[in-house]
């Protein structure tokens, strides 16, 4: 039980019905009785499948995934009715067919296996209808699950790859036929069942499943109480509680949404308590949980895709990544800390929080599979096997003691809430397969890429912005995954073509795909926290993009100095001197968005912190000369004003 007063403020918002407003993947049915130990039944041998192909040896690609997809399939069409209007306690007779077609059609795959190996390329009556079937009831469980904007895109790929000769100018092809469109997209592993998916049906899943059982185990708790024993005293304590909380709880789930619902029940009434206005609150709150996706050791599953499509291993991914992820969450600290500062606010009473001593005695060792994971991926263990290793652990080390002990029962729940939980991301790497498919087909990615860079003029700003305003429109309708999927097969080329290293190129777009949850207008991450906020959702919306100020000048320094990403590193001085120089700029960045830093700030010296901020961002030596003179000129400004104030 929490030594803090949450607890009170729980029962103040229905977390599950925001959830299921804000996440379409929560807003399934909820099964009694034999339709609920069916789908229990399957999901669990969903995950005893994973388990077993991760300890024994992962069978033949197109094997492997099309058993994943099936069991995907088959979960999504029982658990996620056609229409809304369908009945929520049982299964409707076309979900059910559906549901056994879904499981049926990539099987066709795995029975068939040798015979469509021997004859590759040539499509049957019999393969063309199961590879047509496949590809709508992939775009049918993509709409249930993740929405209708993906499904669109994928459409339009798809008309795009048929129409191919009647489309003028430099986006024509030579075009397909249908036939061949559907072998290309349903049995190679080009399309569908291509790298997306590959990564699902491997180590996503185990992640995903890790994630299960450390919520079995309490840490959500225990992150929050950690949370508020370190920070909840300070100038604005709930505020910052929701950066600190969010961002651990950010390291084992991917979903911006679900983490604002999970943790935001607890902080946001708080906030709000404290005197920080409704918008506010709910804006800190997704703006924190939406960097947990950044920030490492587990990251969201677009960046397991990172390391397939760039071959770059998963190590070097989360170890690239942890300096920008630690710059977005000073950022947003900053942010808070200034408005704190501004409204005078003040932390929780000690007397009223946790024990650091008592909580790391009680549940510390909660942390040891964290721990563990991150030794294990930094140290050469590939991710399947890191984590395969920590679901194993976690169990082992919540048996450690009594007040965190799970059951037999826990541990078969556990299976199938993971499988539950990849759900999501199956219908989502499916449908950007369709996307993928066709880019390799069509050869669109290049074009594209060239296209990108001719309307920028071959200038590197433009193409990082125009890169940026389609992730940003990309990801207000689609998953991170798929998003980045879509990003870096059409965007990323872009980039490459002015030599940006390739892990740059592609985190940059893995940051905009995310940073979309929190950019209005459509900021689901914060629409969600303003529904628990009960406040404005376009401005909880505006104050989210405020605080994530960090998250749009983030990538722009790592791809302008690779440094920041720890690639061409010249010395450790570089890179402690673009760190400090960034973090500086953050903070002058941020109070120019707050308009507070010593005291609240003229129009012109929001402006003098603004630009100085930016140019202490952006590397070189002039520019963070010009950037520390305008920042001396804003703070001696400040300084004068409060002195004479005070007269």
């Amino acid at each position: 039980m929490s030594e803090t007063p949450m607890n009170e403020t729980l029962s103040a918002v229905d977390a599950e019905d925001i959830l299921r407003k804000y996440d379409k993947e929560s807003d399934f049915r909820k099964l009694e009785g034999f339709w609920a130990k069916i789908v229990a039944a399957i999901a669990i041998t969903f995950s005893v499948f994973q388990l077993y192909t991760a300890v024994f040896g992962v069978l033949d690609a197109m094997i492997q995934r099309s058993i994943h997809l099936a069991f995907g399939l088959c979960l999504i069409f029982l658990l996620y009715p056609a229409r809304k209007s369908w009945p929520r306690d049982r299964i409707h007779p076309v979900d059910f067919i559906t549901a056994i077609a879904g499981a049926a059609v990539p099987l066709y795959i795995v029975a068939n296996y040798k015979t469509l190996v021997l004859r590759a390329g040539t499509v049957t009556t019999a393969d063309f209808i199961a590879g047509l079937l496949g590809v709508i009831l992939v775009l049918e469980a993509a709409r249930r699950v993740v929405g209708l904007p993906i499904v669109t895109i994928a459409v339009l790929f798809i008309l795009y790859a048929l129409a191919g000769p009647y489309i003028p100018g430099q986006l024509a092809h030579r075009g397909a036929d249908l036939p061949t469109l559907v072998q290309h997209l349903f049995f190679t592993t080009e399309g569908i069942f291509g790298i997306p998916i590959g990564v699902s049906s491997t180590f996503i899943f185990l992640f995903i499943l890790f994630g299960a059982y450390l919520e079995k185990t309490g840490m959500g708790q225990f992150f929050i109480d950690l949370a508020n024993a370190i920070a909840g005293w300070a100038s604005g304590g709930p505020a910052k509680v929701a950066v600190l909380s969010s961002g651990l709880m950010g390291t084992v789930s991917g979903s911006s949404v679900a983490n604002v619902v999970g943790t935001g029940s607890f902080t946001i009434p708080m906030m709000k308590s404290l005197g920080y206005k409704p918008e506010f609150a709910g804006a800190v709150e997704a703006t924190a949980s939406t960097g947990g996706q950044l920030m490492p050791p587990i990251m969201g599953a677009a960046a397991f895709l990172m390391a397939e499509f760039t071959q770059i291993p998963y190590n070097k991914i989360i170890i690239s990544a942890a300096i920008p992820a630690l710059l977005y969450y000073f950022g947003v600290w900053t942010g808070v800390h200034l408005e704190a500062k501004r409204l005078g606010l003040r932390g929780l009473n000690r007397d009223e929080l946790p024990k650091i001593k008592n909580i790391m005695m009680e549940r510390g060792h909660l942390m040891f599979p964290l721990i563990a994971i991150v030794y294990l991926l930094v140290t050469g263990y590939t991710p399947m096997k890191a984590a395969l290793y920590a679901i194993v652990f976690s169990i082992a080390t919540a048996m450690l003691r009594k007040n965190t002990r799970i059951s037999f029962s826990d541990i078969i729940a556990g299976l199938e809430q993971g499988a539950r939980n990849a759900l999501g991301v199956i219908a989502a790497t499916a449908c950007a397969g369709v996307i993928i498919g066709v880019v390799t087909l069509t050869g669109l990615g290049l074009k594209m890429g060239s296209s990108l860079v001719g309307l920028a003029g071959g200038n590197l700003f433009l193409t990082l912005f125009f890169t940026m305003i389609t992730s940003l429109i990309l990801g207000m309708g689609v998953p991170t995954t798929a998003n980045y999927v879509i990003t870096s097969t059409i965007a990323a080329p872009a980039l490459l073509m002015l030599n940006v290293p390739v892990l740059a190129a592609h985190m940059f777009a893995f940051y905009f795909g995310i940073i979309a949850d929190v950019t209005p207008p459509v900021a689901l991450a914060a629409f969600a926290g303003a529904g628990i906020a009960k406040a404005n959702p376009l401005n909880t919306g505006i104050n989210a993009a405020k605080l994530a100020i960090a998250a749009f000048l983030v990538p722009y320094i790592f791809v302008y100095n690779p440094s920041l990403l720890l690639l061409n590193v010249h010395s450790t001085l570089d890179i402690l001197w673009i760190i400090a120089t960034s973090l500086v700029g953050i903070v002058a960045v941020s109070s120019s968005v707050s308009g507070f830093l010593i005291t609240t700030q003229t129009i012109i010296e929001r402006v003098i912190f603004f630009v100085g901020g930016v140019l202490l961002v952006t590397p070189g030596l002039y520019t963070d000369l010009i950037g520390a003179g305008l920042l001396a000129l804003g703070y001696f400004i400040q300084i004068t004003r409060v002195k004479k104030s005070k007269k």
